[in-house]
């Protein structure tokens, strides 16, 4: 899982990537692609 400033980059890689927050931490998942996973704060 990548850890970066910017989430909205990251959500335009792929169109199954969903913005989600947990905790206070937004993260990008996506099912379908695993790999795309990303954190921030």
């Amino acid at each position: 899982m990548k850890v970066v400033n910017s989430l909205k980059t990251l959500k335009n890689r792929d169109r199954n990537c969903r913005i989600v927050r947990r905790k206070g931490r937004v993260y990008v998942i996506n099912k379908k692609n695993p790999r795309f996973k990303a954190r921030q704060g």
